[in-house]
């Protein structure tokens, strides 16, 4: 087996990704035109050191390809006057950054422990079976109409509310394998369903837009509910009843900081 070959099959990755990293070509970044270049340099000025705007441009270059590409990650890197290796190193580290392009959509299943428990597994299971496809992987051609990007999510932060899954980063709580496989059988027709919390659907190259701060047009959707009655009851009830945290004393004593070694 060859040095090569043998770096293939040691990879962490799909084999097939990793034979893609090492050996594809960096494409033109010609794709990035003035327009996010301008982009760019405006989040670039949100931050006292450029390396800090390295997140948000990320999400700038998968707005444009529906991923990560290695022409974004030269961009991103050549803009911030960092090594390929180092915006590699943090597109890779993220799964909010994809390495392949994705469809129209992001269809993201919760499949932890309690979302699991209430249906999760069995949404996922049924979404994969009318989609015919697995994990990060897209039913029909990347970035066309009704093309669906399915993944399964960790955590969503919606465990009041599960199972729960999310269309381009947006809420769809309380869902039912026969609900979820409406909602993702509208997408694929061109409909955009109102989410249960946040902003009107757009697309995943626009949500990933307005992840890198650039909302154009579509202000209001910083209007959309983001907290659900069953998340705020708690301190609803709090409020009506005068219920309050004890205070912190002013003379409070926090433990010794540990000797640096």
């Amino acid at each position: 087996m060859s040095t090569s070959e043998e770096v293939y099959e040691a990879s962490a990755l799909d084999p097939v990704e990793t034979r893609r990293l090492v050996t594809e070509n960096v494409a033109d970044t010609g794709v990035f035109d003035q327009s996010i270049v301008d982009k760019a340099r405006a989040i670039i000025a949100r931050y006292p050191q450029s390396r800090s705007a390295l997140l948000p441009m990320l999400h700038l270059v998968q707005s444009v390809e529906g991923y990560v590409s290695q022409a974004g990650i030269t961009f991103c890197a050549d803009q911030l006057d960092l090594t390929n290796a180092e915006v590699s190193a943090v597109a890779t580290f993220y799964t909010m950054y994809k390495r392949r392009p994705c469809g129209e959509h992001l269809v993201s299943v919760c499949t932890n422990t309690l979302c699991a428990a209430l249906g999760g597994d069995a949404i996922y299971a049924k979404l994969k079976d009318h989609l015919g496809v697995g994990h990060e992987e897209t039913a029909g051609e990347p970035g066309t109409p009704g093309s669906i990007t399915l993944e399964h999510a960790e955590c969503l932060a919606a465990c009041d509310l599960g199972p729960v899954l999310q269309v381009n980063y947006e809420y769809f709580d309380n869902q039912t394998p026969e609900g979820a496989l409406e909602l993702v059988k509208s997408l694929q027709v061109g409909e955009k369903p109102h989410p249960t919390r946040g902003a009107p659907l757009t697309d995943f190259r626009q949500a990933e837009l307005q992840l890198a701060g650039f909302f154009e047009g579509r202000e209001a959707d910083l209007d959309g509910p983001s907290a659900a009655p069953e998340t705020v009851r708690g301190a609803k009830i709090a409020a009506e009843r005068g219920w309050t945290a004890p205070a912190m004393p002013d003379n409070a004593e926090f433990p010794p900081l540990p000797e640096k070694k």
